[in-house]
């Protein structure tokens, strides 16, 4: 990462003051603050000391992945952005509902199929998609699923 910046990072005159404001001020998060100081470190500007990255991610703690990042942010939609901590983008929903992990975990139960000693997660996944319980799932859907219920197996 280090060589050229591709994002260079100049602040005005204001914005290098409200970041300012935001190191020094006690009742900020700690993960705003290290952006605020990247970006102080990181200015271009004449007033501002143009660290590299590497000197940088050594002086405020994080990796020069942060650092990157928090430049780029910068360039790309500007301070307040850079500032902010991203949110998740989408909720991740579960995929199997209580009615189809009772199922799996009463399948799971069972005895295993002709020539099997056991069931494994292939086959468990193969028999909810042939009794169409769902239209398709994932082999680790099916393990993390068998892992946080509580039956015994044996």
């Amino acid at each position: 990462m280090e060589g050229t910046i591709k994002f260079v990072v100049r602040l005005t005159a204001a914005e290098r003051d409200m970041v300012r404001g935001l190191v020094n001020r006690g009742k900020v998060g700690a993960e705003k603050r290290k952006r605020a100081s990247i970006l102080l470190k990181a200015d271009a500007s004449p007033e501002g000391p143009a660290c590299c990255d590497s000197k940088i991610a050594a002086a405020v703690g994080v990796s020069l992945t942060t650092v990157h990042r928090t430049r780029q942010t910068y360039v790309e939609e500007g301070l307040e952005e850079a500032l902010e901590r991203k949110r998740p983008t989408g909720r991740q929903y579960r995929k199997l509902d209580g009615a189809q992990e009772a199922k799996l975990v009463s399948i799971a139960c069972s005895p295993a199929p002709q020539g099997q000693a056991r069931w494994t997660i292939k086959l468990l996944a193969d028999k909810l998609v042939e009794l169409e319980i769902v239209d398709s799932i994932a082999e680790e859907t099916v393990r993390q699923t068998l892992k946080k219920t509580t039956s015994s197996r044996g």
